[in-house]
Formats: structure tokens, sequence, C-alpha cells
């Protein structure tokens, strides 16, 4: 699909991307950046102790290698490419982290790490670390309104847009010039394509691995383009390019107009609970429910979730109903609403080991079921909306409805909120006084530089 434009969209991208200054962010963006660091970083203490993060941090550790960059909580230093595969993945490991949904789904704090990394590497200053931060919401979102329909729509999973906004919050740090980042670009979007099988059926420690992955090798093509190497530069627009392979309906207008005139981060969302995105309307309206009425488990004859049409294949297929793993639990809505019931709260426990094998919740896991709306679809993404209905043994019929969760900008956690997440995730790894520290730290970190605030995070 070949595209008439005076400039590339890679290139467009890229001349605002190197333009950008730290002195161009209003206060409140710079505010909101610190959120999101805050919440991330938290996420990250809750992902310490996960299998798949301890992998890969022993694959990497036998490997060696130059120590660039730490990572977070252990201290540990090696390259920069290799920290923030672990970094982004310990942000990622429990589904807690952030969420923007539009015509995809992303989550948008997966590229911190690629930020801290770099900028630990290079030794830069926090400011230009929360400028790259900057960058990475800004395009991140901006990709999750480009395809319309979105790329998960057409079975592709948003590691694919991830793969083009990686190289330039490294290449931000690296102090690439406009046709290296262009280059950059163009490396990374060639080669990250990723299909959607990860958040599909029974899951894998792959459904978190896959984005943290195209944020990795963002880095890898930022290296490479500092050094010269040249890629792509149509690689939106061009001869099988992205919209050509992938086409057709795009929204180019949403990935590259308005530029500077206001900042998507302020319209990102933050999570109440570890699970994926969709189910938390659905969640927070159950507890609503169950706990307004106090109504146990073993009172409950049937619950009916009415949902979008894609919840209920994502979040309702047959393989949701009988989760083996972690990662296939916090994409079941069954089992959400089934320890929802159980236990009144979603904790990160709620996933445990131990707790995918509590009696309760295969007596009541079968008597949730999914309702797809056509209402409903029309309202989303605009509106995340939810109607539960739950019918207790002796007759009686609650039901509760709501159209965003909390965390959504439009009913943002609070200060308070983020510091009981933040100190939850953390317990056991952190001091009181210790998570004060880095509380203070974070938002505060425009006086220091990556290293040092990197060293700070040290458990």
């Amino acid at each position: 699909m070949e595209k008439t434009m005076e400039k590339s969209i890679s290139r467009q991208i890229s001349e605002f991307a190197v333009n950008l200054k730290y002195e161009d962010l209003p206060d409140n963006v710079i505010n909101e950046v610190k959120r999101f660091l805050y919440d991330s970083i938290g996420c990250a203490y809750g992902g310490y102790h996960t299998k798949d993060v301890n992998i890969l941090r022993e694959i990497y550790k036998e490997m060696g290698g130059k120590k660039e960059a730490s990572l977070i909580g252990f201290g540990d230093k090696m390259p920069a490419v290799n920290a923030t595969l672990v970094n982004s993945l310990m942000i990622r490991a429990l589904d807690f982290n952030d969420i923007y949904w539009k015509e995809d789904p992303s989550h948008p704090s997966d590229l911190i790490p690629a930020a801290l990394g770099v900028g630990e590497m290079v030794d830069a200053s926090m400011k230009d670390v929360i400028v790259a931060i900057v960058l990475a919401y800004e395009f991140e979102q901006r990709l999750c309104e480009f395809a319309v329909p979105g790329v998960r729509e057409r079975k592709w999973h948003h590691a694919t847009l991830t793969q083009f906004v990686s190289p330039i919050v490294a290449g931000k740090l690296l102090g690439l010039d406009v046709d290296r980042m262009v280059n950059a670009i163009g490396i990374n979007g060639s080669h990250n394509h990723t299909i959607g099988c990860p958040t599909a059926g029974q899951l894998t420690m792959m459904k978190n691995t896959v984005d943290p992955m195209a944020v990795q090798s963002g880095v890898f093509a930022a290296l490479m383009a500092q050094k010269g190497f040249s890629g792509t530069e149509q690689v939106f627009e061009g001869k099988e390019g992205l919209m050509d392979v992938f086409g057709p309906e795009w929204a180019i207008e949403k990935l590259t107009g308005g530029l500077g005139k206001d900042y998507k981060i302020l319209r990102c969302s933050m999570k109440a609970f570890p699970t994926e995105a969709l189910t938390h309307t659905h969640i927070t309206a159950t507890l609503k429910a169950v706990k307004n009425n106090n109504i146990t488990y073993d009172q409950i004859e049937q619950v009916t979730i009415t949902t979008i049409a894609r919840a209920c294949d994502i979040l309702f297929d047959p393989q949701k109903y009988r989760p083996k793993s972690r990662e296939t639990a916090d994409h079941s809505l069954p089992y959400c609403i089934a320890v929802a019931l159980v236990d009144h709260q979603i904790t990160p426990r709620s996933f445990s080991e131990e707790k995918l094998k509590d009696k309760r919740i295969w007596e009541v896991i079968d008597k949730i079921k999914g309702s797809a709306s056509e209402e409903f679809e029309k309202m989303f993404p605009a509106k995340q909306p939810s109607r539960v209905v739950v019918k207790t043994k002796d007759g009686r019929e609650f039901s509760e409805y709501l159209e965003y969760p909390k965390g959504d900008p439009r009913e943002p956690m609070t200060s308070e909120d983020l510091e009981v997440k933040f100190n939850s995730l953390s317990d056991g790894l952190l001091s009181s006084e210790k998570q004060k520290r880095i509380r203070e730290k974070i938002f505060t970190c425009e006086n220091t530089t990556a290293r040092d605030f990197m060293e700070s995070l040290v458990v």
C-alpha cells in the first residue's frame, strides 16, 4: 500500500522524538510519568520472585557481559539489552501494570526499562529518562488507535506495535539524530510481528514475555542504528510494510497528527487488579454485588456477566474454565469472578499455585456465564461496560452496572491507592522505611541520574 506523503511516517515520528525536550513538558505530564514509574516499579517488585523472571535472570547471569545496567531490586549488572528484557518482564509478570485500550490494547510501562537501561548505560539524567518515557507512552498509545480495526482483531499481538516504539525510547537516550532514529525504527519494525497465540487458550510464560522481547530488541536496534546500520524507512506505509501486509484501514492522523499539542500519557489507565484489562469492570461490579449484600460463594446459583464480544472470545473460551497456570488464570474471567465470589477480593495471591487448587473455586466456576452484547460493543472502547447479575439459591437476584473500572482516567488511582498497591507488592522485600525512601526518590527523580536512581531500587 503505497502512500504519497511529503515525509515518511517514521521520519515524522523521529523528528518529533529527537526534538522533544524536558522543558517542553507540562508539569502535569511530568507528574504523571512519576505516577506510572511508581506503579511500574511496584509491579516489578511484585514480579521479583516469579519463576519466569528468575529463569531469564539466571540465563543472563550465566552469560555475563559488560556491566551496563541494573536489574530492578536484584541489583545485578549486565548489558543494557539484557537488563531491559528482565526488567520489562518484572513489570509485566503479574499483569498488574498499566493498560491503554482503544482499537488495540497495550501496556506502555513495558517500555520503561528501555529508558532506564539505556539511561543507566549512558549516565543520563532522569530528566532525559522522563522525556523518553513520555515518548514511550505517546507512540505506544497512538499506535493503539492506528489500525481500524486493531491488529488484535486481525489475530496479532500488541507486541507488533511495541516494536516500533522501543527503538524511539532507546534512541532518544542514545542521542540519535533523525536519520539514525528512522533507521532504528526500520530495523526493529522489520522483525517483531507477533502472532496472537500467547493470549489465546491455555496461556504460558510467553503471554507476558513477547512484549518485553519487542522492547529488548528495540534497544539493540537503536544501538545498531547508532553505529550506522540502516533500516527500512517506509516500514509503515511502503510496499510490503505494516500497512500493506496488515491492511486495510489505517488512521494515519491518529498516529502523527497534533504531536506536542497534548500528551497521551494523561489518558492511560492503571490497574486495580493483577488481571487482564477487560476483566476489571466485571470484577469491580461483582465485588460490589457480593460485598454490599453479604453473599457468600456457597449461596450462588448463577452469575451472568454481560460484556463485549471480544471479551467473551478472549476470557470465556473453554480453556479459561480450567486454567492450569497463573498466566491462564489471570486471563480467565470465570476464574477471576470465582475468586471474587470466594474471597471477596483479588490480589496477586489469587493466582498462586495454592489458590489454583482451592476446591471452593471449582465448586462455583461453572456457574459463571458470559453473554455478549451488541449494545455494549458499540460503547467500547470509550466505555468498558459491564452488567453483572448474581442469582442466589433462595431466588434472590442482585444486579450491578458499571461503565469503567477503578484506575481509568475518569476514576484515577489516588496517591493513597498507589501507595497501598506499591507497598503490598513490595512487602517482604522492602522495609516500610525503604518503601518511603523509594517513593520520595521517584517523585523527586528529576534531581538525580539514572545510575543513582537504579541504585536506590536495590533490595
